[in-house]
């Protein structure tokens, strides 16, 4: 609980439009997309830098435990209050400002991703990282988890277009990591330390992006397969190609069943595999590699492809790929959501070894996901009341982070670690390297009051 004296402090100096601890608003903000929920004290929703530095040195003073807060569509857990304290919601600091002759954007952490990526447009700049959630997700989520999306395999993740951040300490003392140039190698790369760590180190105010000219051209391209394994392994064949897609999706058929029923649209009984692929640049180049994937498509492994030949049929390719995630959360009450990583010469292979776990425990595992940059989004369907199925659950993740991890794979490509994974980081790292995680975060937060019992 928070004491009566900390409160008063904390609305005097922020404002009672800025502070909140009715039941309603505790409950909107104790949840996040895993499903589980935690209470929090208090909720916060600053508008400015000054009332982060404000607060923080009230939470400070009182040790008041601090979990930041986006869109909360995470899938790690990053974003609970698992020791109550303070929820500090960054939804009202959504400001943009461009630099269009520097091919940077200043941001304040709550921009929706999708708002960017249209403002951008404006100036005829792209932003690449697309995560799937990105008509909710913010640019300061996408930072702490260093999320990806589709476009990964060609453009890279979030961290790739991060050039500088600002924020503050959790006594509240304000820092300055990289800048709005490119080449900036002074110092230690702090930056890259706070990217992707789940908000556990620092409060991010401000965010420079690095943009980049929009493509000229673009096509998109659905292909289907009658088989899982003829669909991973075409995957390898479009890479050897040279073809260098922007996106290279791949879709199962539990997937695309769910997010067709979902979609209310006719899936043809022999599809049991689907690629998304995106071919982006100059026009003569993109019609290039466009003539040089229609040889390819002859394959006999190839069971049909669509080519979008409009935005509508742009649109509804990406409907069905953005639409799987709550589709198939009407498949069981509850989805585990994983995000593992394999080299991409292992996709075939550990694709075949999921499929052989579920037949094996009895489970709907759902896969789908990023195959050209080797993240499988790995998603068991479970009933939490089902004791036993959530054992066979349980015992299917430890069987697949191990067997990943036996060859060089990652427990997360861009959701996290959050508390979801924290568990299994020892498979990943040995005690040395975990160490290391500590004392960094012991430096930065020395009484874990920021976003305390995520990662490790």
């Amino acid at each position: 609980m928070i004491n009566k004296k900390a409160f008063k402090e904390i609305k005097k100096k922020l404002g009672r439009d800025k502070v909140f601890d009715d039941k309603e608003t505790l409950y909107t903000y104790s949840y996040d997309a895993t499903g589980n929920h935690f209470i929090p004290d208090l909720v916060v929703i600053p508008e400015c830098e000054e009332d982060v530095s404000n607060l923080l040195k009230i939470t400070y003073k009182y040790k008041i435990p601090i979990t930041p807060r986006g869109a909360g569509v995470g899938y790690s857990g990053g974003a609970l209050p698992i020791k109550g304290g303070i929820v500090l919601v960054f939804t009202r600091m959504n400001k943009v400002n461009f630099n269009v002759e520097n091919y940077t954007a200043e941001l304040e952490p709550g921009v929706i991703t999708l708002d960017l990526q249209n403002e951008c447009k404006k100036y005829g700049l792209f932003y690449p990282p697309d995560p799937a959630s990105l008509k909710t997700s913010t640019i300061g989520g996408n930072v702490a988890e260093n999320a990806g999306g589709p476009r990964c395999f060609k453009y890279g993740v979030t961290g790739n277009y991060i050039l500088g951040l600002e924020g503050y300490l959790i006594n509240g003392d304000k820092i300055r990591a990289g800048s709005g140039i490119i080449k900036d190698v002074a110092g230690y790369n702090i930056k890259s330390i706070l990217i992707g760590s789940e908000g556990t180190l620092a409060i991010i105010t401000k965010i420079i992006v690095r943009l980049i000219p929009l493509p000229e051209k673009k096509e998109l391209f659905r292909i289907d397969f009658n088989s899982l394994q003829k669909g991973s392994e075409f995957i390898n064949l479009i890479i050897k190609s040279g073809i260098g897609p922007s996106v290279l999706e791949f879709m199962d058929r539990s997937s695309m069943e769910a997010a067709c029923n979902h979609l209310e649209i006719i899936l043809d009984k022999n599809v049991n595999a689907s690629l998304i692929i995106e071919i982006d640049g100059n026009n003569e180049d993109v019609k290039n590699r466009k003539a040089r994937l229609l040889k390819l498509l002859d394959n006999k492994s190839v069971l049909f492809y669509m080519s979008a030949e409009n935005e509508k049929q742009e649109e509804d390719i990406w409907e069905l790929r953005r639409n799987i995630s709550p589709a198939i959360a009407k498949l069981r009450p509850k989805k585990i959501n994983e995000d593992i990583v394999v080299p991409i010469y292992k996709i075939p292979e550990t694709v075949t070894y999921i499929n052989g776990i579920a037949r094996e425990l009895d489970l709907l595992i759902v896969l789908f996901g990023h195959f050209g940059d080797g993240n499988i989004h790995t998603n068991i369907m479970v009933d939490p009341d089902d004791e036993n199925e959530m054992s066979r659950a349980e015992i299917a993740l430890d069987k697949i982070f191990k067997y990943i991890i036996a060859f060089g794979g990652s427990l997360s490509g861009e959701h996290g670690i959050g508390i979801s994974k924290k568990k299994f980081m020892h498979y990943q790292f040995n005690e040395i390297e975990l160490n290391l995680f500590k004392e960094i975060k012991k430096a930065f937060d020395p009484e874990s009051l920021l976003n305390p019992e995520k990662i490790f």
